[in-house]
């Protein structure tokens, strides 16, 4: 039985520690029976019934405010200075700054600076305090938990300066992460802008301007010149061209005209068009790519899952150093409590693990963000990880290196019929076809206009060709195994079908039972781009690219040279192209397979990474696929792989450098040096380093390598 399921977009969610009692908050409301939430895409779903005041009530402790997923006004945005938390940070600031001048005048000891550092310490701490505290009846050991016992235990010392220091630090700490994720957050946000909520419609003779929510399939959706289209649909009248760079990444509009499809969020330039809605606002492609890039960023990857396992026992570790650092001196070595209670102290306070946290979640959601608004869809931080790893990428070969759209070369004699019979035949036997070579032969009948022939009894011959009966003669249409042991081939003709595979060309022979009548050679014409597109996949490391082809092994391996590949492999069936992602994923580790998501399914699913060309038009290639290029062509395939590579580096730096401020903070334990202010500012700024760091993936251009 389906349980009720509500989806809610959150805003003022500030860290992954504030998130996960927000979620176990949601939980214990009894009406609640399952919750799941997004962090880097600030977004709930929750099975059961729970209203929006109760879910704010179980997010109040961080002021965090709820909204339907489909309100597209998430309230009024807030500016970094509107803040209450951040104003009460400045009010404590000015305490602080009074207090010192005090100190500096009156002494440190004076009730009149104690007083003003107190009431620095309760303005700017009242919020953590009251969670911290709370958080210590529980013994729930979180960032304010330990904040909390730093910053009484300093008080209680007779450190109130620095108590109020760290007070005020850690709430800029606060403020300046929340600040970095919104930045993050606003790749998925300036997506869900990119359609118009608002689109005119004509039905029944009648014309209205509506939300997208209440319009049909099949109304007559009425676009103007510079307008965004609000829908996807098929246009039925006009034509023009549309800007599909929001959705496919390519800066070149694409010509339109009737019968061609359009897509919600891509803007009209020149001409009016009138188009027939075919999908509802939530199935357009705009809308399923938000939904799979918001559902990516909530997988956790590889480095993700490492870290919060990591920070599981991290935490408890640096609670049982710091308590080992106040008592173990003054209980065995004589030393001085207040000294080592203040390092205990400074230790709490560096060993806060946020900046650890959150330094793979930021980079997974700015690089994924990224990546959509280039027209690449990653469905998932662990496929744009393992996509950082690739040593080899197999390519499907037609529609993927090749344009998919075979043309007839040449049409050789080799009997009494003349060119335009052969054509003629050829023609009236391939209509029965759906093969791509068959419409090759028609294109080529048709642009010749070659007089029309009428084939009867049709009949298929599985991986080989066709036969018919025209004009009272059954002919055979097919490869050249098709007339092995039916008919004899001369050396001469078998030396032209070799030379002309040799040159990438498919040939059919077209005969009778008794006699090749003729030959057709067909050629799926290579892609401008990918030659060009191969190298730049060799420069940024790809060890290995392969060709998977059913041609025959001489046009395989032509094409394969014209596009510079490692190796191809030809006359390949599906379930060969299966084998052979399976037989490169045994010896080179990380493979990438690369296809129209359609025929290639099984293969795309085997590989390491199954990557979809052509999303924009495809519904299989958004589903299969672990990446889709929603253009259809290669172009972005290099930068994908140059962003999954730079990914990788900065989760590497942002874990590392993390790691090594907080031992190197430690060791000033060891002569004395680590001041309680030092502390939280070596946190802070570890922090705030990560997450610019993560924050440059923003910028990784289409072109980077």
């Amino acid at each position: 039985m389906e349980t009720n399921k509500n989806v809610y977009r959150l805003q003022g969610l500030s860290c992954t520690n504030c998130a996960a009692k927000f979620e176990k908050n949601i939980r214990n409301i009894q009406t609640v029976e399952d919750v799941k939430l997004n962090f880097g895409a600030s977004k709930i779903t929750v099975h059961g019934g729970a209203t929006i005041e109760q879910l704010e009530q179980a997010g109040s402790f961080d002021g965090i405010k709820v909204y339907p997923e489909r309100q597209r006004q998430l309230g009024k945005k807030e500016s970094f200075w509107e803040k209450r938390d951040n104003i009460t940070a400045m009010i404590s600031l000015f305490f602080i700054i009074v207090g010192y001048i005090f100190s500096i005048q009156l002494g440190e000891e004076s009730l009149i600076t104690i007083g003003t550092f107190g009431v620095a310490i309760i303005i700017g701490g009242f919020d953590l305090f009251k969670v911290g505290l709370k958080n210590l009846t529980k013994l729930q050991f979180d960032m304010k938990t330990l904040m909390t016992i730093a910053v009484i235990g300093a008080v209680i010392i007779g450190e109130w300066g620095e108590g109020a220091v760290v007070v005020f630090l850690f709430a800029l700490s606060e403020a300046l992460e929340s600040y970095s994720m919104d930045k993050a957050r606003q790749s998925i946000q300036s997506l869900m802008d990119i359609a118009p909520n608002r689109a005119t419609i004509r039905r029944n003779n009648e014309t209205m301007e509506i939300d997208v929510e209440d319009v049909r399939i099949d109304d007559i959706m009425l676009i103007k010149p510079g307008q965004k289209i609000a829908m996807d649909g098929e246009v039925v009248k006009g034509q023009s061209s549309i800007n599909q760079a929001t959705i496919t990444g390519e800066s070149i509009p694409a010509y339109k005209t009737t019968g061609d499809e359009v897509f919600a969020g891509t803007l009209n330039e020149e001409g009016t068009l009138e188009v027939r809605v075919t999908k509802h606002v939530e199935d357009t492609t705009i809308a399923k790519i938000i939904h799979l890039v918001e559902e990516a960023q909530a997988e956790r990857a590889p480095s993700q899952q490492f870290v919060d396992r990591f920070a599981k026992y991290y935490t408890p570790a640096i609670m049982l150093i710091a308590l080992l650092v106040a008592v173990i001196p003054p209980l065995f070595f004589g030393e001085g409590w207040s000294e080592w209670v203040y390092s205990g102290l400074a230790v709490l306070v560096v060993g806060c693990p946020c900046a650890l946290v959150i330094s793979t979640p930021v980079a997974i959601v700015t690089a994924i963000g990224n990546a959509a608004r280039k027209g690449v869809l990653i469905k998932g931080g662990i496929h744009l990880e393992e996509t950082g790893r690739l040593k080899v990428i197999a390519f499907d070969k037609t529609g993927t290196l090749t344009e998919g759209k075979p043309e007839v070369t040449e049409v050789i004699r080799l009997s009494e019929m003349s060119h335009e019979e052969i054509l003629g035949v050829a023609k009236a036997i391939e209509a029965f076809s759906q093969h791509p070579l068959a419409s090759a032969i028609i294109r080529k009948a048709d642009n010749e206009q070659v007089n029309a022939f009428e084939a009867e009894d049709f009949q298929s011959i599985t991986g080989k060709g066709a036969k018919a009966t025209v004009n009272s003669t059954v002919y055979f249409i097919g490869s050249p195994s098709l007339f092995e042991g039916m008919v004899s081939v001369s050396t001469g003709t078998k030396q032209q079908i070799k030379e002309l595979q040799i040159q990438g060309k498919t040939v059919m022979l077209i005969g009778t039972e008794r006699e090749v009548k003729g030959l057709i050679a067909v050629a799926d014409q290579v892609r401008e781009s990918s030659p060009s597109i191969i190298q730049k996949l060799h420069r940024l490391g790809i060890e290995k690219t392969v060709m998977l082809t059913g041609d025959n092994e001489a046009t395989g391996k032509a094409i394969g040279k014209q596009l510079g590949l490692s190796e191809t492999r030809a006359e390949l069936m599906p379930q060969d192209k299966l084998e052979s992602i399976k037989t490169l994923r045994e010896r080179y580790g990380n493979v990438a397979m690369v296809g129209d998501g359609v025929n290639d399914a099984p293969a795309l699913a085997t590989a390491t990474v199954g990557i979809a060309m052509g999303g924009a038009g495809t519904d299989t290639a958004l589903e299969t696929a672990d990446i889709a290029l929603m253009a259809d062509d290669l172009e972005r395939l290099p930068y994908t792989i140059s962003l999954s590579r730079k990914t990788l580096s900065i989760i590497k730096q942002n874990v590392s450098f993390a790691l090594a401020l907080k031992v190197l903070a430690l060791l000033l334990i060891i002569p004395g040096w680590l001041t309680l202010w030092l502390a939280i500012f070596a946190d802070m700024g570890a922090t705030l380093i990560v997450v610019l760091n993560s924050l440059r993936l923003m910028h990784a251009k289409y072109g980077d390598e």
